[in-house]
Parts: C-alpha cells; structure tokens; sequence
C-alpha cells in the first residue's frame, strides 16, 4: 500500500464522520459552538498583567511547542491587544 491510498483512505473515513455528525447535529437539532480553543491560557494573562512577558513567552511554547520567535511574536500582539 502506498501512502496516497493511505492518504486517501483516512480523507474518506474523516468525510463519512463528518456527514455523520452533520446528521446527529440535524436530528438532535443542536448547532455547532466551537470550544475555547481559542481562550488564552490564564497563566499567560497572568504574566502579562504583572509585566513578566518573558514568562508569559515560556508558559506559551510550553502549552504550543511553538519556536521562540513565534512565541515572541504571539505573546506581543497579545500584550498589544490586552493594553
């Protein structure tokens, strides 16, 4: 087997639970809320409001497993958008 038809296989098998879903949210009439995948760590916020950007940058690639620059760059625009 190639890695394609693996590829494939697995697009196939994550579509047919999609439409499966799809068709529990319909029958159960429940709409789709997405988690708090998006909320920002409190530790983060934390660090932030004490002026500890340094830490709020390690708590972040802890949590992400980003690089430094891209953790950097993060933990800024959001100290940016907490001020």
């Amino acid at each position: 087997m190639s890695v394609e038809y693996d590829v494939t296989k697995l697009q196939a098998r994550v579509r047919e639970l999609e439409e499966r879903l799809d068709f529990l949210y319909q029958a159960l009439n429940i709409t789709y809320a997405p988690s708090n995948s998006n909320r920002i760590d409190p530790r983060i916020i934390e660090a932030l409001q004490k002026g500890d950007k340094i830490g709020a940058i390690k708590i972040y690639r802890d949590i992400t497993g980003e690089g430094l620059a891209e953790a950097k760059s993060a933990i800024d625009a959001l100290a940016v958008a907490l001020s």
